[in-house]
């Protein structure tokens, strides 16, 4: 029996919901993904964010103690999984 503390951590964020997490306006995301440096799922014509992209990104922040450049670290992941 499910209860109200059992709720999934979600798979996908829009791109408002992300912009909103990173502290960005919802146009600067769009014009990332545009441009092939931020990750996203295109499903017909809505874009949505895996939020397994933005764990990621935060845990590679973390553990070199440095800035993560999502370009970068888009153009990283594709050639990984090449």
């Amino acid at each position: 029996m499910a209860t109200g503390n059992d709720v999934a951590a979600p798979r996908f964020y829009s791109v408002a919901q992300a912009a909103r997490i990173l502290g960005a306006a919802p146009v600067t995301l769009y014009r990332a993904i545009r441009a092939g440096q931020f990750p996203a799922v295109r499903i017909r014509g809505r874009l949505i964010v895996p939020a397994q992209a933005l764990e990621a990104m935060t845990a590679a922040s973390i553990s070199t103690g440095s800035v993560v450049d999502a370009a970068d670290w888009t153009t990283a992941s594709q050639g990984a999984g090449r």
